[in-house]
C-alpha cells in the first residue's frame, strides 16, 4: 500500500513550462517540487508553498532533499496550518539542534494560534489564564508557579482598571501572575516581566462596535496569548533567568453592571482616568499589568496587546508596532525581530503623546479627544503612565499582524503567532 505522505523538495531551478510561467508548484507522482530560483525570497516563497498545498486538501507531507534550510522549513510550517486542523508535517533531516529549534518554535505557534482562534466560549477569562498556566508549567515543572486574582478580589487589590472592564459580564475578569524562577530561590530578583491583554471577546461596551468589527474580537486575547507562547519559546531556548508573566484577562460586554462613559477610575498609582470610550478597554486592563509588573523591580517590562486600530491602519496586518519612550530599546525590539525572520516597525511615542489625552475631569482621558491625533501613540503614551521611570525601560507591541481576518497567500486566517520569536529574542537580550 502506498504512503498517503507527499514529499516535498525545495529547488532552485525554474518549473517546467507547462506548469505556467513562473509557477511555484509542480508535481509528479511522488513528490510536489517548490522552485524558487531566486535565493532571496526562498522564505516567502517556501511559505507560500506551504499555504497553496494546505488550500489544496494536501495533509500530510515530508520536507525532503537537502535544499531546505531551517528557516525556509519554519516558513513552510507557516504556511502549511488552517484553524480546522489535520495538517501532518515531517521535518526532514536536519542537524539536532535545528530540529529542537523547529520544535519549539513550532510548540510555542501552535498553542498561541490554537488560543487565538479557540470560540469565545470555550476560551474566556478564567479558561485563558488557566491554559496559559499549565502551558508553561509543562515546559519547566519544577520553575513555573502560578495564581490568579479574580472579580471582587481585583477590586480589593486596587486592579481597578481589570475589574470595571470586566464587570459587566458574568464570567468573572481574571489576573494571572506566573513567576518563572529556574534557580528556586525566593529572593531571586526579577530580570523581566511580561504583560498581555487578554480580553477574550470584545463588544465594544457601550460605545458597542459593528457586527463586522464585532466579529473578529475573540482575537483580543491575542497579546495574552502572544507573551505566554513568547516565554514558552524562551524557556525552550534555555531562558536561565527569572521571569513574570502578567495575563490581563476579561470579556468586555454589556449589562446593567457594565462600566459607562463617563465613569472615572482611580488606579492604585492615584492617576485618575475619565472613560470616553468603552472601547478603549485594552490600555484601561494593560495598566492594571504593567503596575503589577512594575511592583516587582524588573528592570525590563514588555507588554503586548491587540490595542488599536491605528497600528493597523498604518501597518496592515504584516507588521507589528514597536512603540516605546527609549528609542534604543525599540530599536532593538525592531532588529530582533528581523534576526527572527518576523516583521516589526517602531511608531513615535515622545512625552508630548500623554499630553493628547485631556480630560476636563481626571488626570486624563482613555482615549484623545482631538482630531489627527496619533491612536497608536496615545495609547502607548497612556500605558506609559503605569510604568516606572517614565518608561525608560518599557516596550510596548501593538500586534497589528497577530491575526489574519481572512487568508492570503501567506497566513490562513485566524491567528498566526506572529511576534512569539521577537519577544522571546529581546527577552534573552535583556536577561543575559
Amino acid at each position: 500500500m502506498m504512503s498517503a505522505i507527499m514529499n516535498i523538495v525545495l529547488c532552485t531551478e525554474a518549473a517546467s513550462a507547462q506548469w505556467g510561467e513562473k509557477a511555484l508548484l509542480s508535481f509528479n507522482e511522488h513528490e510536489a517540487r517548490v522552485h524558487v530560483p531566486n535565493g532571496s525570497e526562498q522564505e516567502r516563497k517556501a511559505q507560500q508553498a506551504g499555504r497553496k498545498l494546505d488550500a489544496m486538501g494536501i495533509k500530510q507531507v515530508r520536507l525532503s532533499g537537502d535544499g531546505w534550510q531551517l528557516e525556509s522549513r519554519w516558513a513552510f510550517a507557516q504556511g502549511f496550518y488552517n484553524a480546522r486542523g489535520g495538517q501532518q508535517l515531517e521535518w526532514g533531516e536536519m542537524p539536532a539542534d535545528e530540529l529542537s529549534e523547529l520544535e519549539a518554535r513550532n510548540r510555542a505557534a501552535r498553542w498561541v494560534r490554537e488560543m487565538i482562534n479557540g470560540t469565545p466560549e470555550d476560551i474566556y477569562p478564567a479558561s485563558l489564564a488557566a491554559e496559559a498556566g499549565k502551558f508553561i508549567q509543562a515546559l519547566a515543572p519544577d520553575s513555573v508557579t502560578y495564581r490568579t486574582y479574580s472579580g471582587e478580589q481585583l477590586k480589593d487589590m486596587g486592579y481597578v482598571g481589570l475589574y470595571e472592564v470586566g464587570r459587566g459580564s458574568e464570567r468573572s475578569p481574571i489576573m494571572l501572575e506566573l513567576d518563572f524562577n529556574p534557580g528556586g530561590e525566593a529572593d531571586a530578583p526579577v530580570a523581566a516581566c511580561l504583560v498581555g491583554k487578554g480580553i477574550t471577546f470584545d463588544s465594544g461596551g457601550y460605545s458597542m462596535k459593528s457586527s463586522d468589527g464585532m466579529s473578529v474580537m475573540k482575537s483580543d486575547m491575542g497579546g495574552a496569548a502572544t507573551v505566554t507562547g513568547a516565554l514558552a519559546l524562551a524557556i525552550q531556548r534555555g531562558l536561565a533567568q527569572r521571569v513574570k508573566l502578567f495575563l490581563c484577562c476579561a470579556e468586555n460586554l454589556v449589562s446593567g453592571h457594565a462600566y459607562k462613559l463617563g465613569d472615572i477610575l482611580t488606579y492604585k498609582n492615584g492617576i485618575t482616568v475619565e472613560i470616553l470610550n468603552t472601547d478603549a478597554e485594552g490600555r484601561l486592563v494593560l495598566a492594571d499589568g504593567l503596575l503589577a509588573a512594575s511592583a516587582t523591580g524588573a528592570p525590563f517590562i514588555l507588554d503586548a496587546a491587540t490595542l488599536t486600530g491605528a497600528a493597523k491602519m498604518a501597518l496592515g496586518r504584516d507588521y507589528n508596532a514597536v512603540l516605546s519612550m527609549n528609542n534604543e530599546l525599540a530599536q532593538a525590539t525592531v532588529a530582533a525581530a528581523s534576526a527572527e525572520y518576523e516583521k516589526a516597525w517602531q511608531l513615535p511615542l515622545e512625552p508630548f503623546h500623554v499630553g493628547q489625552l485631556t480630560s476636563s475631569f481626571a488626570d486624563m482621558a482613555n482615549v484623545h479627544g482631538g482630531e489627527g491625533m496619533a491612536g497608536a501613540s496615545t495609547a502607548a503614551a497612556f500605558l506609559s503612565r503605569f510604568v516606572p521611570d517614565n518608561g525608560s525601560q518599557w516596550v510596548h507591541l501593538d500586534l497589528a499582524g497577530a491575526y489574519q481576518k481572512a487568508a492570503n497567500d501567506l497566513w490562513a486566517a485566524g491567528g498566526k503567532g506572529h511576534g512569539i520569536r521577537t519577544i522571546a529574542a529581546i527577552l534573552a537580550q535583556m536577561c543575559r
